[in-house]
């Protein structure tokens, strides 16, 4: 399916005279994977933060589907913005639950309180996903009582429980132990095999290549190179994404 659902066109955010992102543009098909990867302080995770609208970008275009969020740096009317960012999920590197509540609660509080889900919908939807995430028998425990691996499965189950159109991940096992790093990566990677639209900000390399369709390499604030993700990864024509890789032993 050829059918574009996130365009970002010439998109620049500055803090005060400080411009970080140059003029940054991509555009990603339903059903697709793209990774994006660089340096530290290249700004990828402001990039993120831009397009999930968590960040107001300073100028540019951000589409999803049919749909501006803002267009040439002026943004929709709020309640235009409020239904597309419901259409957008987010799973962030610190799990972000709320330590008072259960797991089932902190998958099922978003459903009722902004999608207005009944609270056996909610429930069902919640029990579905945590069952999918191997968690069902965690129900009823605290963040506090669960490793960091599944924390971070929680936190994707609550992203999903709001039916997405597109998921962003920002650096989702940074904060983990690389013991359960993999676990997290296997969730990830069954997602892009039911063709979950997704977007991954990530310095796992290996992983990048192998289930992204797509990479983008953004340093300095521009996109330095882009392309199929084997292709930037494997082969990378620009030499400041040699050397970058080069890190990683790649």
């Amino acid at each position: 399916m050829d059918e574009t659902l996130l365009q970002v066109r010439d998109l620049k955010k500055s803090f005060g005279k400080n411009e970080v992102l140059h003029g940054i543009s991509f555009s990603l098909r339903r059903g697709d994977v793209l990774s994006v990867i660089g340096p530290s302080g290249g700004g990828k995770s402001t990039l993120l933060r831009c397009v999930v609208n968590l960040e107001p970008v300073t100028a540019g275009t951000i589409r999803l589907g049919g749909d501006a969020l803002v267009e040439d740096g002026v943004y929709a009317p709020p309640a235009v913005q409020r239904r597309i960012c419901l259409r957008i999920g987010l799973v962030f590197q610190q799990f972000n639950l709320f330590p008072h509540f259960s797991v089932l609660r902190n998958v099922t509080e978003a459903q009722r309180v902004v999608l207005g889900r009944s609270r056996e919908q909610a429930t069902a939807h919640a029990m579905d996903l945590l069952d999918k995430m191997g968690l069902a028998a965690k129900a009823d425990a605290y963040p506090c009582e669960l490793s960091g691996g599944q924390q971070q499965r929680v936190s994707i189950a609550r992203a999903l429980a709001l039916d997405p159109e597109v998921l962003f991940f920002d650096e989702p096992t940074s904060a983990l132990d690389p013991e359960l790093t993999g676990e997290i990566l296997k969730v990830i990677r069954g997602l892009a095999e039911e063709k979950m639209t997704m977007v991954i900000v990530t310095h796992e390399m290996s992983f990048a290549r192998d289930v992204a369709d797509r990479a983008i390499f953004l340093d300095g604030g521009v996109v330095a190179e882009e392309g199929p993700a084997r292709e930037v990864i494997d082969s990378p024509r620009n030499e400041r994404t040699r050397a970058f890789l080069r890190r990683f032993g790649g």
